[in-house]
């Protein structure tokens, strides 16, 4: 389904995309502030780890290819089974970047089975094993944009979701 929807982003004049630059950037500036607003919950080292991926995917480019129209929310409960075509994927927030970001959310989907296994980072490494592979994607930036998106999706600006932080740590270790 991701190599489907993986297109060139449209025109800036016609429907403009965010840039997953400009996300990643914002990101690495605000995440200081939310973890210190939610009360420190998790290790600083995980933060700094995910402000200095972002920094040096962001110098580095992307992984290969181009940038590509982005889903950034795409896992098991946001496809579909459709008459127009066999699976229809829903509740997409568009950006344009690189692929080895997208996999962000399949990569954490289920966290509630994740949260049951007694070892949920073993469970996390076979997924990205397994997509780095069928993606013909970088393991280690897939691991680490998961990482920064989990952390910027989980430390929200109201509240923080503890399900996706966790996500995070498990990752970090994968």
């Amino acid at each position: 389904m991701l190599r489907r929807l993986w297109s060139a982003p449209p025109p800036a004049a016609g429907h403009p995309v965010r840039a997953l630059a400009g996300e990643a950037r914002r990101w690495a500036d605000e995440l200081p502030a939310r973890w210190e607003r939610h009360g420190r919950p998790f290790g600083r080292a995980l933060l700094d780890r995910a402000i200095g991926w972002t920094g040096e995917h962001l110098a580095s480019g992307a992984d290969g290819g181009g940038a590509v129209l982005l889903h950034q929310d795409l896992h098991g409960g946001n496809v579909l089974r459709a008459a127009r075509g066999p699976w229809l994927a829903i509740d997409a927030k568009p950006l344009a970047g690189e692929r080895a970001f997208d996999v962000a959310s399949l990569l954490r989907d289920r966290r509630p089975e994740l949260a049951a296994d007694p070892h949920p980072a073993r469970r996390v490494r076979r997924r990205i094993d397994r997509l780095s592979e069928a993606l013909d994607l970088d393991r280690e930036r897939m691991r680490r944009w998961a990482v920064v998106h989990a952390l910027a999706w989980g430390l929200g600006h109201d509240e923080w979701f503890a399900d996706i932080v966790a996500s995070a740590e498990w990752l970090a270790r994968a």
